[in-house]
């Protein structure tokens, strides 16, 4: 439950609000609801039961916790959408990726969370049997004959069934009843307040020009915050993007002033939970809520009904004065001056303001207030505004302590909050909607000033807060799917996020049950923090104030401002050192890294070493060679497409020769690549990555790989996929991501084959199929709680693994996931190390961690702290030649590294031999630093920690209070330890695999000695089937792999997952039966046929005949699907050809290639993000068009003689391979079946393909004319 947090803090704060008639006086001895310490499972088990113990029926219980996606969803019944409604004024959705099986012993049932992301399948038989899983085959010897159903869970549905009457009842009826017991929808439009229907105020504040200046400098408005967020995310409605990752000083490290919301890192899903797409699957998010004092949980009355609706949590200077001002139905509200005065003494003045706002705002609510407004407009030369998140925070928590908090709503009046980061903090402590009415004034000055005059839409003061609106509201909405959040109900007050740098003091009083391990800095430095910002806008009366915005210095390096790791002296000095081979100058670049800016700016620059830790320092002869600790050495993952072909080839050269390692990143490889050169260099990437967008995957890929990497997470923009802007995206990148030209590309911020560390076992397994040979890597993000995921993973047998700090490098991010997302490697790898050791899993995994490593220095404490090997992204690019533009995402990088633009790849300088100039240099700094602490070999110093210490001369303002207890502590060895670094290697079980008996009876046609087509049972333990045959098809007969015919398996059963995954050319399995998620992931030209049993009595179209995300990734090959696929089918499809006779929901998502026939109805949000490719839907109920998602398709007839054609083949294929008594109908009435078909055409597409056909003809023409 990724709202579990903040689920907890709003059961307790309903106890000051509930009642009970059946347990009266006594209702007190169930509290606290939820137990502590209790799993995500136990703390929703405790609040069902309790809901079910005090009167409400397990249906209704189950429905109230986990709803279905209902605010964006026009079909669904009124009276359904009322019943939810109502029910979201009492109680906010538990969200997550969840799969909920329940019984009270008269109804056994589940219920599926409302983006469908966990699997459940069910059958029902003749003799009243139902068989329930995660997956189809779990019971064996079940005559199909007897099979009268086969479905899955719907995401969002219930499925329920009752014992005393004796069968399932569906999902509609059981919605239908429960809406109908009570008039919802009377009671929400008697009661319901909206708050466009508020009375407006009189004077609703406005632009103040004389005093925006001094009121910016004193909220700590910068240069740049004008610069790169606020005027971007007007004119582009969007989270602004930049690139090259985070260098600058933490918060808690800088000596600039720096606002509270810096200290904050937010949290995402990884592993155990997806991020949701909030782009792509935007049907499932929902920023409405309802605020305001909420009736008695316990019993369901219109007067629950009466809270007021807000639509958007960014509220406008209008709606603000009518809250403020508020006197309507009974309702009122209380405005709470949130500043202190000037004269006040630090941390007791900003203290002692705390406790009155907390004070007034109990008083409010005894005097009967429905809500509080936190307010600074009463800034001023007396007067210092509290920083907004720790007024609300503190407010918060404290009427959540007090048992208040559900009596009231909470509304911030702010001139801090600008950034989506800072509203998303506001609202997850607590906040129920914000006015940042100086963010409006600034943009309004900005439009008056001629810098929005580029922006089409925005003509007036209106216009400018409904852009800002519109990009927070996108930006909030990504920062919430990060967590794998989908609605902002369930967002507020969940405190995703971990401090950096904050005290315990300040955590409990305003952030209480917040993760801040490194402690750091109280409220006396806060309070100091906030005077110096007011001063700069107010200063005393003998300074003069300069009318103009600071510039620190945060996202760009500028002299005397925040430090920076890589400032010029940085770049002169190693772009020196690697390229003339100047060991002095290296030393000046290491010595400037390590005692200047690393040393300013990270937590590992707070470290010491102790000589002769272990047992006295040793001779340097005797220390592990540089040859061979360069082999420890990885670079980044950056794809081609983000940087140009030569510098990512440049790379791959130079890891190659000192036997590193180079990472194609996710945009694939060239397989010309793959072929040694001339000279006998490689510049075959060693480490192939699978990341969610799947470009480029092929069986041929994998089996050209040492390494084969996972990326959960990129340290720069954890919780979000990879971005390629179409400025990028020419014709050979197009081919080799098998997409289309000029468009952009966004990978899934889920892979969407990993929803639990079950299925990463699935996916690890499958690659180890694909490339028995490779090990296999799995890219974690350093945040709280890394290493309970990374020992998940480790026990899916994972054989390396990857701990991302904050601070890597990107192509191109959200800004806001540059600052503010994840925490620095030092803190994770330190976690990772020590939660492996304690569960004895240490043995079984090499760890690699990656983020801003620059020196010697940086590798040995990465060592010490865990690490044995690492990764280094922007060091070797500026040593090809990187100076730090930061215009990576722009394709104008002027020195040729991170542009596609043939003029600039031109002045590209760099050469494999600057990059191993600087590993070698790296490596020899490493060998002095342990010689000096007595470590023969890099294995001695794994997890070493106790070779650290807190540097002891730190001295400075803020850093004084961190305290590096957490990082520092030594692993708990267990008893009967098996190493502290990898020495073992994993099992996985292939050795087992149903696929060494395939390859065995394919010999022949591996020989090219005949076809081979054989008939076998398989189960669903039968996994990846084909995987394996295709990797041995590719090491015999290369990349064309085989003809068609060649190899013809013919299965009876149930298939496992991942059945057919990366299958090669030549190879066609068939099952006659059915199968489970992941059909066809990767496939990469084989064919893959599924039927139902011929003895089956039931309707195949009607009935679910394989899984989950089928054919995700494939790039060529054909299927064909005798049945109903459940939800996104065809995601990130980029060249298969299919036929099926139904989809769920998210069909044909991120399709970038290939042709689609679905000859049936399709669930929700078809083609969302499809770019390339064509669908072909037999429309015959007239509803597609209301379920397809049509921002980038158009819906067209089926008209040319190519398409026709292409059609009606695809149907004739499926009707001879499956026996579909559809596609017969189909084609026993084509001119009338053809009427009904709809073409979904994608306009990038539609664009590509017109241009091609403008060159043939101009081309023919100039030819006819020569």
């Amino acid at each position: 439950i990724n709202t579990l947090l903040g689920n907890k803090n709003w059961m307790n704060a309903r106890q000051g609000v509930a009642e009970s008639d059946l347990f009266g006086d006594d209702l007190g001895k169930l509290f606290p609801v939820v137990e502590p310490d209790c799993s995500d499972s136990g703390t929703f088990d405790n609040v069902l039961e309790f809901l079910l113990m005090t009167g409400r029926t397990l249906q209704e219980a189950v429905l109230m916790m986990i709803p279905e996606a209902w605010q964006q969803d026009e079909a669904m019944p009124a009276a359904r959408r009322d019943f939810y409604e109502y029910h979201s004024c009492l109680m906010e959705p538990w969200d997550g990726p969840a799969s909920i099986a329940f019984t009270d012993g008269t109804y056994i049932g589940a219920v599926l969370d409302r983006n469908g992301l966990r699997p459940s399948r069910y059958y029902i038989t003749s003799d009243d049997k139902c068989i329930m899983a995660s997956e189809v085959g779990v019971v064996a010897d079940i005559d199909p004959a007897t099979v009268v159903e086969k479905g899955r869970l719907r995401p969002g549905r219930i499925f329920l069934i009752d014992f005393e009457a004796g069968r399932m009842i569906p999902d509609e009826e059981i919605k239908t009843e429960w809406a109908a017991r009570r008039p919802y929808g009377e009671w929400l439009s008697r009661q319901r307040l909206d708050l466009a229907e508020l009375p407006p105020a009189p004077n609703a504040p406005g632009f103040d020009k004389h005093s925006l200046m001094p009121r910016m400098q004193a909220f700590g408005y910068t240069a740049e915050t004008m610069q790169f967020m606020l005027l971007p995310l007007a004119r582009e409605l969007r989270d602004p993007l930049g690139s090259m990752g985070n260098d600058s000083a933490l918060a808690v490290m800088s000596e600039k002033p720096r606002m509270l919301y810096d200290y904050f890192k937010q949290l995402f899903a990884q592993v155990t939970n997806p991020a949701i797409d909030s782009i792509r699957e935007e049907v499932i998010m929902a920023l409405e809520c309802y605020i305001g004092p909420e009736g008695n949980l316990l019993e369901a009355t219109e007067s629950h009904a009466a809270r007021l609706r807000v639509p958007h949590p960014i509220l406008s200077n209008e709606e603000m004065a009518a809250i403020r001002q508020l006197d309507h139905r009974g309702w009122k509200s209380r405005t709470i001056d949130i500043t202190f005065p000037r004269e006040a003494e630090g941390a007791a003045g900003l203290i002692d303001a705390l406790d009155r706002i907390c004070t007034e705002a109990i008083a409010a609510i005894d005097d009967g207030t429905e809500i509080i407004v936190l307010s600074d407009r009463a800034i001023g030369p007396d007067r210092v505004p509290i920083s907004a998140l720790a007024a609300v925070g503190a407010v918060h928590h404290h009427l959540v302590r007090t048992f208040n908090r559900t009596r009231v709503g909470l509304v911030l009046e702010t001139g801090e909050a600008r950034e989506v980061h800072h509203h998303c903090l506001l609202i997850g402590f607590g906040a129920d909607a914000i006015n940042p009415y100086l963010a409006f004034e600034a943009l309004w000055d900005a439009r008056r000033n001629g810098y929005l005059d580029d922006a089409e839409h925005i003509a007036s003061d209106a216009d400018v807060v409904e852009a800002y609106r519109k990009g927070v509201a996108k930006g909030m909405l990504k920062v919430m799917a990060k967590m794998g959040i989908s609605t902002l109900q369930s967002y507020k007050g969940a405190q995703i996020f971990e401090a950096v740098g904050l005290a315990a003091d300040v955590v409990e009083r305003c952030f209480a049950g917040t993760a801040s391990r490194v402690q750091g800095v109280g409220f006396e430095v806060l309070a100091e923090e906030m005077q110096r910002r007011h001063a700069f806008g107010f200063p005393p009366r003998d300074t003069v104030s300069l009318p103009v915005l600071p510039n620190p210095g945060d996202f760009h390096w500028r002299r005397h401002g925040d430090t920076h790791m890589w400032d010029p002296d940085s770049i002169a000095h190693l772009q020196s050192a690697a390229r003339t081979g100047d060991e002095e100058a290296y030393w000046k670049f290491a010595r400037h890294a390590n005692e200047e800016s690393t040393r300013n700016a990270t937590l590992r620059g707070l470290l010491r070493f102790r000589p002769g830790v272990n047992g006295g320092s040793v001779p340097l002869e005797e220390v592990e060679p540089e040859a061979e600790i360069v082999k420890r050495f990885a670079t980044g993952a950056m794809s081609f497409g983000s940087i140009s072909k030569e510098a990512h080839e440049t790379l791959a050269i130079a890891m190659n020769r000192i036997g590193g390692k180079s990472n194609t990143g996710e945009g694939g490889e060239d397989p010309d690549r793959f072929l040694p050169m001339a000279n006998g260099d490689s510049r075959r990437s060693a480490i192939k990555q699978v990341a969610s967008g799947r470009f480029g995957v092929t069986v041929n890929y994998l089996a050209n790989a040492d390494e084969l990497q996972i990326k959960i997470v990129q340290g720069a923009k954890p919780g979000e996929g990879g971005e390629l802007p179409g400025r990028k995206v020419d014709d050979y990148i197009a081919s080799i991501r098998h997409s289309t030209p000029g468009v952009g590309l966004i990978s899934p911020p889920p892979h969407h084959d990993i929803y639990s560390i079950e299925d990463i076992a699935q996916l690890i397994h499958d690659l180890k199929n694909g490339n028995p040979n490779a090990r296999i890597s799995v890219k974690l993000g350093a945040a709280i709680g890394v290493g309970t995921v990374a020992a998940g993973v480790v026990k899916a047998r994972t054989d390396h693994l990857v701990i991302a700090g904050d601070t890597g490098g990107t192509g191109a991010s959200p800004l806001t996931s540059i600052k503010h997302a994840g925490v620095p490697w030092e803190l994770g790898i330190a976690e990772t190390h020590q939660i492996l050791m304690m569960n004895n899993l240490r043995s079984r995994v090499t760890l690699q961690t990656d983020g801003q490593l620059k020196t010697g220095r940086d590798v040995a404490i990465a060592t010490l702290l865990g690490a044995e090997e690492f990764g280094f992204s922007t060091a070797p690019l500026v040593t090809l030649g990187c100076i730090m533009m930061r215009k990576c995402h722009l394709n104008t990088c002027p020195v040729g590294i991170a542009t596609q633009d043939p003029d600039l790849r031109h002045q590209f300088t760099g050469a494999p031999e600057h990059v191993i100039n600087y590993f070698f240099m790296v490596a020899k700094e490493l060998r002095a630093i342990m010689a000096e602490l007595g470590f023969r070999t890099v294995n001695e110093m794994v997890g070493r920690a106790d070779a650290l210490h807190m540097d002891d001369a730190i001295d400075h303002w803020k850093a004084r209070g961190i305290d590096l207890a957490a990082i520092l502590a030594p692993a708990e060895q267990p008893e009967n330890c098996l190493g502290t670094y990898r020495i073992h290697d994993q099992d996985h079980g292939i050795a087992e695999a149903l696929d060494n008996k395939l390859i065995e009876l394919a010999e022949p046609a591996l020989a090219r000695q005949g076809n081979v087509h054989v008939d076998l049972p398989i189960e669903n333990t039968n996994r990846v089937v084909g995987g394996m045959l295709s990797h041995r098809i590719i090491e015999r007969a290369g990349p064309a792999m085989l003809e068609d015919g060649a190899i013809h398996f013919k299965f009876t059963g149930s298939a496992g997952q991942s059945f057919g995954a990366w299958l090669a050319r030549g190879v066609t399995l068939e099952v006659e039966g059915d199968a489970n998620d992941y059909v066809g992931k990767g496939l990469s030209g084989g064919r893959v046929i599924i039927y139902p049993p011929k003895s089956s009595a039931f309707r195949p179209e009607e009935q679910i005949l394989i899984g989950n995300v089928v054919l995700y990734g494939a790039t060529s090959g054909e299927c064909f699907f005798r049945g109903i696929a459940a939800e996104r089918f065809c995601v990130r499809n980029s060249g298969a050809h299919t036929v099926i006779e139904g989809v769920g929901d998210h069909g044909c998502e991120y399709m970038t290639g290939g042709r689609v026939v679905v000859l049936g109805p399709t669930g929700r949000n078809f083609a969302a993000g499809m770019s390339g490719g064509i669908a072909y839907i037999l429309d015959e109920d007239d509803a597609f068009a209301d379920r397809c998602n049509v921002g980038m398709v158009a819906l067209e007839r089926v008209e040319s003689e190519g398409d026709i054609a292409e059609l009606k083949e695809l149907i004739e294929k499926h009707r001879r391979y499956t026996g579909s008594t559809v596609a017969a109908r189909v084609l026993g009435d084509w001119p009338r079946a053809l009427e009904r078909f709809v073409k979904v055409m994608p306009l990038d597409y539609k664009r590509v393909l017109e241009e091609r056909a403008a060159r043939e003809r101009e081309g023919e023409l100039r030819a006819v004319a020569g």
